[in-house]
């Protein structure tokens, strides 16, 4: 009786748009016909019809479909991995001038959609259009930072981008061959264009940290040593497929061409200006966040709005969660290393999980596949815990040789137009990576953490497509950290080592709270930030040094996985308070997934609603 109670209020919010935050004119008496659906859209092929899914509002309906163009246009990448095919031979522009054009045409998007009556708007466009409005203010906050000028990261640069065409656009056919061509040629200018950027930035005294660019600088002269044949950008060549033997031959012949010739080139420029200019100039250890800026206080304060969507949130309220979180988190330590560990001692329960060789990989192989019989093991156990599974599978990968000793532990990709989603996980110095924390990583990037959210968003056909393809990185990041406690409810883990590892990746997320705040609020150093992070997490050094790394050239995105998680778990726990045995997790589940990577104020009426309709007689 409960589970067909909670059915029938999920299919109310779902017809409803996920949360009926206004009420329909009452002149009215039916909604009238939606657009096509996701499906429909995705067969058509056409921007139009994917862009305005589901809306019954003509005016916005335009809105979102010229938007959404627009943004095609902006990340033509992206845009081919969705389908559009239109795009397969573009890449970005990322000057200045590209820069200024895009938010101006955000904020008259947003102008547009702010501007339409509330009366005029059935509960369906509602929400998507306040999430739409909130979402582009999001983006127009962020201005102010100014990134294409200043940030340098070994996780996203020229080099690092240019390494996945072939993975965003697979060579099958003798077209693909020449729009991949196209990008390649088009690299060059690309490149050259960051490399101004970079000197703008310190034209107008902004700079990336030494430690990052100096990390770049060595990522790049490595790359840049080896031939063309060895660059992640042959694999458009090695993977090629659908071609003919003499189609195959001149595409390889001109992809080398290239390489060794205006890409290389260009790549060696950069990697001058980022040597010569900008490393001389950039900020020390001591003086690495945001607030050592100019505008780094006003950049910060839009990046909490946006990382977090509670704009009145400060950095001072975040600083002391995390502090609040992580004590709870060490006494959880305490408890569990008597039973695992033998010891009660915070101290030395750390000291052993970084330091006995017995806890660690030995061999890459090792690491996949642990990663592998974790995301098995989780795939059998979804039906018990989620009404809703997603239609397109989860595969591990291993993350590329030339950005492993970089980048973080594993990061997840989702499905594309050719591809399934994908568990990225870093074989790297094997021996670094700890057996303990194999299963919980896997369960947040794979399922029921990152795959289950994102590919189910893509799947809601009834949604536009800025619902299922974009969304906030809180929700997003903190449905996947909820469900590393939800997994060991499940009786995912195997021993009690592996639930450390669900304590020890809990306190790193707390510790983010933390240490982003006090580089770019506080004004830490590097140093100060990774003691911070050594003495309250057992993370080994190398994963601390990248962390630290990571939140210097990415400020604010580490404050949306606790800040998401502990809403979702209070929401959850008012909703049992207050349906008792009337509550139903499946289907609390499915209602939190069910609209898309929504801002948490949405979110908060999505689950209210859903509570007031579970209590009705």
């Amino acid at each position: 009786m409960v589970a067909n109670r909670a059915i029938l209020s999920l299919m109310l919010l779902l017809m409803l748009g996920g949360c009926a935050l206004k009420a329909p004119p009452v002149a009215k008496t039916s909604e009238p016909e939606p657009a096509s659906t996701g499906a429909e859209a995705s067969a058509s092929g056409g921007i139009e019809a994917e862009a305005a899914v589901g809306v019954r509002h003509e005016g916005l309906g335009q809105v979102f479909i010229r938007h959404w163009r627009t943004t095609m246009e902006r990340h033509p990448t992206w845009a081919s991995a969705l389908g559009h095919e239109a795009y397969d031979g573009r890449l970005s522009d990322p000057s200045a001038a590209a820069d200024e054009a895009w938010f101006s045409a955000l904020q008259g998007f947003r102008d547009e959609a702010a501007a339409i009556p509330d009366g005029e708007l059935y509960a369906v466009d509602s929400v998507s259009r306040d999430l739409f409005v909130e979402q582009l203010d999001h983006a127009l906050g962020q201005r102010v930072c100014d990134f294409n000028a200043w940030t340098v990261s070994a996780r996203y640069n020229p080099y690092t981008m240019a390494s996945s065409l072939p993975m965003d656009l697979p060579v099958t056919t003798p077209a693909r061959a020449q729009a991949t061509l196209s990008r390649l040629r088009a690299l060059p200018d690309l490149v050259r264009q960051e490399a101004s950027n970079l000197r703008r930035g310190l034209a107008k005294g902004a700079v990336a940290n030494a430690t990052s660019v100096g990390k770049v600088v060595d990522q790049l002269s490595a790359e840049l040593e080896r031939p063309a044949d060895q660059w992640p950008l042959w694999r458009a060549v090695s993977d090629a497929s659908g071609l003919s033997e003499s189609e195959h031959e001149a595409f390889a012949s001109e992809v080398n061409a290239l390489i060794e010739g205006p890409i290389r080139e260009a790549f060696l420029a950069y990697l001058e200006v980022l040597r010569d200019e900008v490393l001389p100039q950039a900020r020390p250890d001591d003086r690495g966040g945001l607030v050592h800026l100019s505008f780094g206080k006003e950049c910060y304060a839009a990046l909490i709005a946006r990382y977090t969507t509670l704009p009145d949130l400060t950095a001072e309220e975040i600083h002391q969660t995390g502090l609040a979180e992580l004590e709870s988190i060490h006494d959880e330590f305490r408890a569990l290393g008597n039973s695992a560990l033998g010891t009660g001692d915070l101290e030395q329960i750390f000291e052993r999980l970084r330091t006995d060789p017995e806890l660690y990989f030995t061999t890459e192989d090792e690491v996949e596949q642990a990663a592998q019989q974790a995301l098995d093991r989780a795939r059998e156990a979804m039906g018990a815990w989620f009404g809703r599974l997603p239609q397109r599978e989860c595969i591990v990968e291993r993350i590329p040789a030339h950005e492993a000793p970089f980048t973080t532990i594993a990061y997840y990709r989702p499905p594309t137009r050719n591809k399934p989603g994908r568990y990225a996980i870093n074989t790297y110095a094997p021996q670094t990576r700890p057996r303990h924390e194999a299963e919980v990583l896997a369960f947040h990037e794979s399922i029921p953490g990152h795959h289950l959210q994102i590919a189910i968003a893509q799947e809601l056909d009834e949604l536009p497509a800025f619902r299922r393809h974009e969304g906030m990185t809180v929700f997003v990041e903190g449905w996947a950290l909820y469900t590393e406690r939800l997994s060991d409810e499940m009786g995912l883990y195997s021993d009690d080592l592996s639930r450390l590892g669900m304590l020890s990746f809990d306190a790193w997320r707390a510790a983010r709270l933390v240490v982003d705040t006090g580089l770019h609020h506080k004004g830490w150093s590097r140093d100060q930030a990774e003691a911070f992070m050594a003495k309250n997490t057992p993370l080994a050094a190398n994963n601390i040094e990248n962390e630290v790394d990571r939140y210097l050239t990415t400020p604010g995105q580490a404050l949306a996985y606790k800040t998401g998680q502990i809403e979702i778990r209070r929401l959850r726990a008012e909703a049992e308070e207050a349906l008792g045995d009337r509550f139903d997790l499946v289907a609390f589940h499915d209602l939190i997934l069910g609209g898309g990577a929504v801002s948490l104020p949405v979110l908060r009426r999505q689950v209210a609603l859903w509570v007031e309709a579970m209590q009705e007689p």
